[in-house]
C-alpha cells in the first residue's frame, strides 16, 4: 500500500494536488513522427549511410541511436545538447530511440567529433535518397531550386568565424537551397563568415542539378536566385543542363540607360496611381559568353516622379515579361523557410569551436526540418499543411501522458493529439 503525496491548497481547500509518480512525458506527439519515420524509412536510410570514425570497443549508445536522439530532440524543441540530461529516462524518447536510457550531453558532444568531411557527405546522400522517395511519391513534374545565403551569428573564438560587412556581425555565411514549391530543404553548406554570397555556388549546385537530370529526366528544373548569384558560371551551368533560370541582376549604368529609353522620367498622368511596366531586351555584360534575355520592370509609385527599375536575366523564351517577374517574386517564400529553419530548428546555432562540428549540427537540423516538412505536407489535413513548427509542437508534440504497463503492452494514457493519416505506398 503506497501513500500518495497530497497537497491541499490554502486559497481553496477543495483543491488537492496529488502526484502518484510513474513514468511521465510531455512529448507524446513524437510517436506520430516516429511512425511516419518508419513508414518512409527515414531512420533506416540514415543508418545505411552513417559512416563514422569510431574507435570505441565498448559503448552504451550506438551512433545510430545518438543520431536519431539528436534529430528527435530538435523536432521536440530541445535546442541544446544538455537538454538530454533531463530526458535521460523520458518514456517517450526511450521508446522512440529504442534504448533503455538516453545518452547524456557528453555522449552527444563526443558523437559529433566522430564525423569527418566524408561522413557529412554521407548525410547529404541520405537526405538526397529521402528527397528522391518523396519526389516520386508526390509525382512532381517540376522542381523549383531556390538559392540563397544566410547568416549564423557566432560568439567567441570559433574556427572560420569572420566579420560579415553586410550583416555587420561575426559569424558564418551558409549557402542553402530549398524547393520553392514544397519547402523541402535540398542542400546546405557551411562557409566562413566573410565569403561573398555566390562564392562556390556553381560547385554547390552542380551535383544537385546533375542528380535530378539523371534520376528524373521528366522533371522540369527551375532555378531562382537574387542578385548575389548573378554570376556567368551559374548561367552557363543552367544552360548546359537545360535548367530554366531567373536571376535578378545588379543595376549598372548601361542597364539603367536601357530602362530609361523605354520609360524616361516625365510628369505622371495620374499622381494617385502607381505605374508598373514590363519590357524585355537582349543584353550582354562584358563577363558573359553570349547575349541573354533581360526583363526590365519599371515602377513609379504614386506621387513620385522617377521610375525604379529592376532587372532579371532568364532563359525563358516563351513566357511574357510580367510572368517572368511574378515567377521570380514567388521566390520570396524561401525567406519563410529559412526563418523557420533558424527559429524553429536552430539552424543557426553554431556554438562549437570546431567548424566541422558546427557543420554536423547544421546537417542534423536540416534532417529534422525535412522529416517535419514531409509529415505536415503529406499527412496533415488540408488547411493545416502550412503550420509552423512552433504550432506543431504546441498542438501535436507537447501532449502529456503517463505510461502504464499491462502484460506485453505499454499504454500512454491521457494523450490528446491532432489526428492525422500516415499511409504510404512507397514500397
Amino acid at each position: 500500500m503506497v501513500t500518495l503525496t497530497q497537497k491541499t491548497l490554502d486559497f481553496n481547500h477543495k483543491i488537492k494536488l496529488s502526484n502518484d509518480g510513474g513514468s511521465l512525458s510531455s512529448d507524446t506527439g513524437e510517436f506520430l513522427f516516429r511512425e511516419f519515420d518508419e513508414k518512409i524509412g527515414f531512420s533506416k536510410t540514415l543508418v545505411k549511410y552513417l559512416r563514422l570514425n569510431d574507435s570505441r570497443k565498448y559503448y552504451l549508445h550506438s551512433n545510430e541511436n545518438l543520431l536519431r536522439q539528436k534529430v528527435y530532440q530538435i523536432i521536440a524543441g530541445y535546442a541544446e545538447d544538455d537538454a538530454a540530461d533531463q530526458l535521460t529516462h523520458d518514456p517517450v524518447f526511450k521508446e522512440i530511440i529504442e534504448t533503455p536510457t538516453l545518452a547524456s550531453q557528453p555522449s552527444l558532444s563526443r558523437f559529433y567529433t566522430r564525423f569527418d568531411k566524408d561522413s557529412i557527405e554521407q548525410l547529404n546522400l541520405a537526405n538526397q535518397e529521402m528527397l528522391d522517395k518523396i519526389h516520386c511519391f508526390r509525382q512532381s513534374k517540376e522542381l523549383f531550386i531556390d538559392l540563397d545565403s544566410t547568416h549564423s551569428d557566432t560568439y567567441g573564438d570559433q574556427e572560420s568565424s569572420s566579420y560579415n560587412t553586410y550583416y555587420g556581425t561575426m559569424g558564418f555565411h551558409p549557402l542553402v537551397a530549398f524547393d520553392g514549391a514544397t519547402g523541402d530543404f535540398l542542400k546546405a553548406q557551411l562557409r566562413p563568415g566573410n565569403v561573398y554570397t555566390s562564392n562556390g555556388v556553381v560547385e554547390f549546385i552542380r551535383p544537385l542539378i546533375k542528380h535530378y537530370n539523371e534520376m528524373f529526366p521528366e522533371t522540369t528544373l527551375f532555378l531562382r536566385g537574387d542578385s548575389g548569384f548573378a554570376v556567368p558560371g551559374l548561367y552557363d551551368l543552367c544552360e548546359e543542363e537545360s535548367v530554366l533560370y531567373i536571376i535578378r541582376l545588379k543595376s549598372n549604368s548601361q542597364l539603367q540607360s536601357l530602362a530609361k529609353e523605354y520609360h524616361p522620367s516625365s510628369a505622371p498622368l495620374d499622381v494617385s496611381k502607381t505605374e508598373t511596366y514590363y519590357e524585355e531586351t537582349i543584353y550582354q555584360a562584358k563577363s558573359w559568353s553570349k547575349p541573354r534575355r533581360v526583363i526590365i520592370q519599371s515602377v513609379r509609385p504614386a506621387g513620385e516622379l522617377f521610375f525604379t527599375h529592376s532587372f532579371f536575366v532568364t532563359n525563358f523564351e516563351l513566357a511574357f515579361p510580367q510572368d517572368i517577374v511574378r515567377a521570380y517574386q514567388k521566390r520570396g517564400t524561401m525567406e519563410n523557410y529559412i526563418k523557420e529553419a533558424k527559429n524553429g530548428f536552430y539552424f543557426d546555432h553554431m556554438n562549437s569551436h570546431a567548424f566541422l562540428v558546427n557543420e554536423v549540427k547544421m546537417m542534423l537540423t536540416l534532417l529534422a526540418y525535412n522529416l517535419t516538412n514531409w509529415l505536415r505536407t503529406l499527412c496533415f489535413p488540408e488547411g493545416q499543411k502550412t503550420m509552423q513548427i512552433d504550432t506543431i509542437r504546441t498542438r501535436l508534440i507537447k501532449a502529456a501522458s503517463k505510461v502504464v504497463k499491462s502484460g506485453r503492452s505499454l499504454y500512454f494514457k491521457h494523450i490528446r493529439v491532432l489526428c492525422i493519416k500516415i499511409s504510404f505506398g512507397m514500397y
